[in-house]
């Protein structure tokens, strides 16, 4: 039974792929099967949290060995929302190196397509770890037993509901309907009841109350664990909360949670736009809200493993993502050198450091606050107050011209002018705020969903071969085949 018990921890809903290969490896990440079928230590139920955060690193091999086929050799992130939209291409030099890849960038892909198999898997491991560390920390017996400390308790519980959210999170924006499990399983039985699809409105208002529970119980301050500031903090489940409301069209909401997000003052951009990236600025700089801490030399390794790719020329621009830079736009340098081939947002370096080291200490970024800001200017547009909308985008725009040029210049005068606050001209101020949300924010995975939640994503891609049916990724094929058919198809796959 303990074989089962922690190969159902890991696949879930039954999803089981090389059963015995899985169980004859070391363990993945912090919690042998001992740990997890046994009474817990407190080390035991540290550990269980701090795994919960492994699935959202791109750490080489975090699940399986070298498997490219099934999608599984580091987090798509920068595949399923990066190469889909029109910011970027697989490689500088196209050729048939990992050609599944090539088929998110022209909407050719197919069920069977690992990608989509690699980020159900992610997500919902770190699903199965969070579900874990909650039944542990939730449990009054067990913690009476353990004698943690109440703060460190909350602390822990609150990060594991934040985890728990952000990975369905990822489910349902691409997936929709998803199998929605939010206790450890214990049996087979319990695996097939649960593998079938929740209906998405259900599993958004699982997220919505995971994400109060993590707003209630994390401290007050902008580091939980000022000792390990990469934590989840109060700040990212508000900001998280805003983010839901943005995907859900609640506007009114998005202001207020916003708002409340700049009224706790642990957050403003940083004066040079580069800082949110720079290795040598981490915990340093004051606009970041919620990264993956990635470190060199660590046992088992927490590297960014996408360098590694960078080296074998992987990850480079499309040409129109280039051009929508303004002149002496200073982000774009800090963002993709096209001459040189450096991405330097993912290296975090400006000279080609970390290009091809598969232990890279550079942070992944999630969520900072140019981004968190630029919800509230949509929700002002949404709402009317072109004002306001307009204001945040010039506060932007502001930071960037403002920011040390690339060669360590100031751009020249004239650079990024204000746009005009007099506007009321709304698809005008649109169009404003689409383009300062893709110069901004370039290659850190949030132009896809953009496209999509703005209903623009046929009219922009439509001629690379996006569908009314690509708003939603298909289940993983092999998913549906394991699960007996209980688990259904999108439309149109």
């Amino acid at each position: 039974m303990k074989s089962i018990y922690s190969l159902l921890l890991i696949t879930l809903v039954l999803f089981i792929t090389s059963c015995n290969d899985y169980l004859e490896k070391d363990p993945i990440g912090l919690l042998t099967p001992e740990q997890v079928n046994l009474d817990p230590t407190v080390t035991g139920v540290e550990y269980s949290v701090t795994s919960s955060y492994q699935l959202l690193s791109s750490t080489l091999n975090i699940i399986g060995e070298w498997g490219w086929d099934d999608g599984t050799v580091l987090r798509n992130d920068f595949i399923l929302q990066d190469i889909a939209s029109d910011d970027m291409i697989k490689k500088w030099n196209p050729d048939g190196d990992q050609a599944w890849m090539d088929e998110f960038n022209n909407f050719s892909f197919i069920a069977s397509n690992g990608g989509f198999n690699g980020m159900w898997s992610y997500e919902y491991e770190g699903i199965s770890r969070s579900n874990t560390a909650i039944s542990y920390l939730a449990d009054d017996e067990m913690m009476g037993k353990l004698d943690i400390p109440e703060v460190l308790r909350k602390r822990m519980l609150g990060e594991s509901y934040f985890l728990r959210a952000f990975y369905y999170f990822n489910l349902v924006n691409n997936f929709g309907d998803s199998p929605l499990l939010i206790k450890p399983l214990t049996s087979f039985e319990e695996a097939y009841s649960v593998a079938v699809r929740t209906d998405k409105a259900q599993i958004w208002q699982q997220i919505s109350d995971d994400l109060a529970e993590a707003k209630n119980l994390l401290p007050n301050s902008k580091y939980s664990d000022d000792e390990e500031k990469w934590r989840a903090s109060k700040g990212a489940a508000v900001a998280m909360q805003a983010k839901i409301a943005l995907f859900n069209e609640n506007w009114q909401d998005v202001i207020s949670l916003v708002s409340e997000l700049e009224g706790l003052g642990f957050y403003e951009l940083n004066v040079n736009y580069f800082d949110n990236f720079n290795i040598d600025m981490e915990y340093m700089e004051d606009e970041v809200i919620f990264m993956y801490d990635h470190q060199a030399a660590q046992t088992p390794r927490k590297g960014n493993g996408l360098c590694a790719l960078l080296g074998w020329g992987f990850v480079a621009p499309e040409s129109n993502f280039v051009e929508e830079f303004e002149a002496e736009d200073p982000r774009l340098l800090y963002t993709v050198n096209v001459e040189d081939k450096y991405v330097n947002k993912i290296l975090g370096t400006l000279d080609g450091s970390n290009k091809g080291n598969d232990d890279s200490p550079s942070n992944k970024v999630y969520i900072r606050l140019a981004d968190v800001l630029l919800w509230k200017a949509e929700a002002y547009l949404q709402t009317g107050n072109t004002v306001n909308a307009i204001s945040i985008i010039n506060d932007i725009r502001e930071r960037a011209r403002n920011s040390v040029a690339f060669d360590g210049s100031m751009p020249p005068g004239g650079t990024l002018p204000d746009r005009d606050e007099n506007s009321t001209d709304t698809n005008e101020i649109m169009g404003w705020l689409m383009h300062e949300r893709r110069v901004e924010l370039g290659f850190e995975s949030h132009r896809f969903n953009d496209l999509k939640r703005w209903g623009k994503a046929k009219e922009v891609l439509g001629a690379r071969g996006f569908q009314d049916k690509h708003y939603l990724y298909p289940i993983p094929q092999g998913e549906i085949d394991k699960s007996g058919g209980t688990i259904t198809q999108n439309d149109g796959y």
